[in-house]
């Protein structure tokens, strides 16, 4: 399998929780130990970890990222983290907690100079574009707003300007088990085959990760089918 397997974990009120829809009115917690699941994602041998902060997503500022560090402390995970982050300090203190590369998708609608400059600084190899979708229109701030830019040409803009990796996820199939968009990332490799593409929302067992993974999907985010028990990492080559 070619597929990058990339394990969730989504922080609110310092425990690992999952949302459906992103609807914080839904919200479903697995662990009050965010940390202890980072430790066991590694143990089972994920080498890459997606950490989402919630709470910085719905505040507009990051907030746990002391949560990111007991995490990057605790294990050799490559983490990817995103929620929030708004503002130069915020990437910093990302980066200072020992985040790998960070997500960003509210910035890069509201203010696409700003996040150009973030490309210069810090690297395209660092930052992932995040690209959250709602009816065909890219959302913001958690999810809470829709944009009026609509997904393939957010991404041609950037990509033209050297994004490498985009995080896409599909709001309406987040967190349902009811399978992921596959039409949709097909649609995005199609256009930009050479971008890492990674996958979010709706994986819901072993068959969807594989049908992924033949439609030639770089990446792909799980959650909630792994703390629910729907997919079996043994029979999954990591």
């Amino acid at each position: 399998m070619n597929i990058e397997l990339i394990p969730a974990i989504d922080i609110i009120n310092g425990q690992c929780v999952r949302l459906t829809k992103g609807d914080y009115n839904q919200k479903k917690v697995y662990n009050d130990n965010p940390v202890e699941v980072a430790m066991n994602f590694e143990k089972l041998g994920f080498k890459r970890l997606h950490v989402v902060d919630l709470d910085g997503a719905k505040s507009k500022h990051i907030v746990n990222d002391g949560v990111l560090k007991e995490i990057t402390k605790a294990t050799n995970l490559i983490v990817d983290f995103g929620g929030g982050i708004k503002a130069k300090d915020d990437l910093e203190k990302a980066f200072e907690a020992g985040a790998s590369m960070v997500t960003i998708g509210s910035v890069a609608v509201t203010n696409r100079q700003l996040f150009l400059e973030w490309i210069e600084i810090y690297g395209a190899e660092r930052l992932i574009l995040g690209a959250d979708v709602r009816n065909g229109k890219i959302s913001i701030n958690g999810w809470k707003e829709d944009s009026s830019e609509e997904l393939l040409p957010f991404l041609k803009q950037y990509v033209d300007k050297g994004v490498k990796n985009v995080l896409c996820t599909e709001i309406s199939k987040d967190g349902t088990l009811q399978g992921p968009a596959i039409n949709l990332y097909k649609d995005i490799m199609k256009a930009y085959p050479h971008l890492h593409l990674i996958a979010s929302g709706g994986v819901s067992s072993n068959e969807d990760i594989t049908d992924l993974n033949n439609a030639g999907i770089p990446a792909v985010v799980f959650g909630k089918a792994f703390y629910e028990g729907k997919i079996d990492i043994k029979s999954l080559t990591i």
